[in-house]
């Protein structure tokens, strides 16, 4: 049995206890939160055991779940690799790029399973395109969110675009040579939306629209490929294909286009998207890198990616602004 601790248990952190609680070969070993009324909920709700300190439940633990807020995830991660505990840590990974660094060098160091919670790379709709050969020239990403005070503790870049960020970089395997951005505080004092133009060593160019004052919401990614156009909707978890026919394609709805080559066939194709629990199976994710004694499906290095260009992102921003 692995036994685990849970690090914050308010909004996010409960749906995590709701999930370790339904997960194989895992103990709840019990909690850490500052909050004592959350505490007492949560006490009285799962029935586990308040530790009085971090290091109490760090020292008492295999693993670490630490879904406290970004301020203290530096502290709360270093703590747990001096102590040899293996840790999943809610994205963006640190508050700062000096944090994240540091990291990244105890990570190594303390030879333990670490992997950041970017989410999205568990939803149904990116899974179902697993098997299919992605290799986008061209993206489009808007991700749109209604306004929430509890998010804007950080900007709209390291709360909602940090995850196609994440994403994106796992799929152009090549560096990012130029970024532009320009963003907007609207209703808090860090950007509230933003738009981003990434571009690639490859000349692959990726644009991203990230807002959290919108009316409705929206998680919607566009790839452009040689041979295809590939839409992800991550909100209502549906994935299709539209490029030209190959002989043996099989459930695809086909037609034909005139073009100055002659009759193309195009096909399109919506690949089967089996519902997941993307939260369950991240940390189940996590704990089979630790019993299996395998990499973690989104490292420590992965995530100090994505905040690294969150950051160069956010530097553009400001220094446009003065």
């Amino acid at each position: 049995m692995l036994k685990v601790g849970v690090l914050g248990v308010g909004h996010l952190g409960k749906f995590h206890l709701n999930n370790w609680k339904e997960i194989d070969n895992i103990s709840i070993t019990g909690f850490f939160d500052p909050d004592d009324s959350i505490a007492a909920a949560v006490i009285e709700k799962y029935g586990i055991s308040r530790y009085s300190t971090a290091e109490e439940l760090i020292d008492a633990c295999d693993a670490v779940d630490i879904v406290a807020p970004t301020i203290y995830h530096f502290d709360l991660c270093s703590l747990a690799l001096r102590k040899g505990r293996h840790v999943f840590v809610e994205k963006p990974l640190a508050n700062t790029m000096e944090e994240a660094k540091t990291l990244v060098k105890l990570a190594k160091e303390s030879n333990v399973k670490f992997q950041v919670g970017h989410v999205e790379r568990f939803n149904p709709a990116f899974l179902s395109l697993k098997n299919y050969s992605l290799q986008p020239m061209f993206i489009e990403v808007h991700r749109l969110a209604q306004f929430n005070p509890r998010g804007t503790d950080v900007s709209v870049i390291l709360d909602l675009m940090i995850h196609d960020i994440d994403i994106i970089l796992s799929l152009v395997k090549s560096n990012v040579n130029h970024i532009s951005a320009n963003g907007v505080a609207v209703m808090s004092d860090t950007p509230d939306i933003a738009n981003v133009r990434i571009e690639f060593d490859n000349g692959c160019v990726a644009n991203l629209t990230s807002s959290r004052i919108s009316m409705k919401k929206m998680r919607k990614m566009r790839l452009f490929q040689k041979d295809a156009y590939i839409g992800i909707d991550f909100l209502d978890k549906k994935t299709e294909i539209i490029k030209l026919n190959t002989p043996g394609d099989k459930n695809v709805f086909t037609f034909d286009i005139e073009t100055n080559h002659g009759k193309k066939t195009i096909a399109i194709a919506s690949p089967g998207v089996v519902e997941v629990n993307a939260i369950k199976m991240e940390l189940e994710n996590f704990r089979d890198a630790i019993l299996n004694n395998t990499e973690t499906p989104v490292t420590v290095l992965d995530g100090f990616g994505a905040m690294e260009i969150a950051h160069k992102i956010l530097e553009k921003i400001n220094s446009s602004h003065h």
